[in-house]
């Protein structure tokens, strides 16, 4: 049996309650769960493929993987070949298991850095081998490495790598015989800084050998209940993966890889959604800093980071009395552990509703 670390969010559980016997209900920024509607261009491109008695493509169809590229090329400038798009089954199911289709093993370390979404680690386990989290590949030494996260901008903290970081990263990796595994699921969220994919020639010197790019669309099109997702990057690799998928039966449903190609092809409702956010953060974050908390890197992203000095569990009651629910620090490492990680997806009411309590 594989030893796997408590699932976090249990522990919140009596917090939540008492925010939830707040007279004017529960504001919940604990988890960046879309609350905004789905695109109508999605939804009836999903109705649309609705007929779909017969098994999807494992590798996703043309028109997706045609789609995933274009988007990567015209919003990033990140140039792929269709063939080495994969679309995968949410983008935690592939954090969680890349390490296990990858042949990692037993005495092998998975490294992520040292405040990170908790999955990197559990992956790691999953596949039997050692979790190292860490902000420097130098303290690695001679230990065998076949993974190493990047994740930018980050969950928790909303902080961007900057592209000589990532390249670094590269190097580094490339020097040592390592993948980069690049989480990427918040990159069209930039507000302070703008965010680059690990597979941008500024990074990668055009060469996207040894490197694997994750997306999402739960964040961009509020489509977290369709687990719509992909990863590209290193086509070797990415055909690797794709073998291991199809014997183990990990397949998208036709109708979400047509819904996906659908909002990928389209920036308009991403740009009306990125507004949204902006609006919410913009007077949530004042809201904070006027209460006395600090808000550090958050400079993209759906997150703030924020810590008044006192242990991140007791900022957590403290909000809870004010029927506002957030993620303790310590959730994402031990360096968390006088922060709080503060979601802007709920919905406009609910903000206004944290800033009029804060005041």
């Amino acid at each position: 049996m594989i030893a796997l670390p408590d699932f976090p969010w249990d522990r919140l559980t009596p917090y939540k309650e008492v925010a939830q016997a707040h007279p004017d209900g529960i504001a919940d920024l604990s988890v960046g769960t879309p609350v905004d509607p789905v695109p109508e261009l999605v939804r009836q491109a999903l109705a649309d493929a609705s007929d779909s008695p017969g098994y999807p493509l494992t590798h996703g169809t043309p028109e997706l993987r045609a789609a995933a590229a274009g988007w990567l090329a015209r919003r990033h400038g990140v140039h792929v070949d269709p063939a080495a798009v994969l679309p995968v089954i949410g983008t935690k199911e592939l954090v969680a298991w890349l390490p296990t289709l990858l042949g990692v093993r037993g005495g092998d370390r998975v490294v992520f850095p040292e405040l990170a979404y908790p999955t990197y680690d559990v992956g790691a386990r999953l596949a039997g081998a050692e979790p190292y989290a860490t902000d420097g590949l130098v303290a690695l030494g001679p230990e065998r490495a076949p993974l190493v996260w990047v994740n930018s901008p980050s969950n928790p903290t909303g902080r961007v790598l900057p592209a000589g970081h990532l390249a670094k990263v590269v190097d580094w990796a490339r020097e040592h015989g390592s993948i980069v595994a690049s989480d990427e699921c918040y990159i069209g969220l930039g507000w302070e800084e703008q965010p680059v994919s690990i597979l941008h020639p500024d990074v990668c010197g055009g060469s996207h050998q040894g490197l694997l790019a994750v997306h999402s669309l739960s964040k961009r099109s509020n489509l977290a209940g369709y687990r719509a997702g992909f990863v590209t990057g290193d086509p070797e690799l990415v055909q690797r993966l794709l073998e291991v998928r199809k014997h183990a039966g990990m397949i998208m449903p036709g109708p979400v890889q047509a819904a996906m190609a659908a909002a990928l092809q389209d920036d308009a409702h991403a740009e009306e959604q990125r507004a949204r956010y902006a609006a919410r953060r913009s007077v949530l974050r004042p809201a904070l800093e006027a209460a006395g908390w600090r808000i550090e890197h958050s400079t993209a992203g759906l997150y703030l980071w924020a810590g008044d000095g006192s242990g991140c569990w007791d900022q957590v009651r403290r909000l809870s009395e004010k029927g506002i629910l957030v993620a303790p620090g310590d959730f994402y490492g031990t360096a968390g552990k006088q922060h709080i990680r503060i979601a802007i997806t709920a919905t406009d009411e609910r903000i206004n509703a944290v800033v009029r309590r804060l005041q």
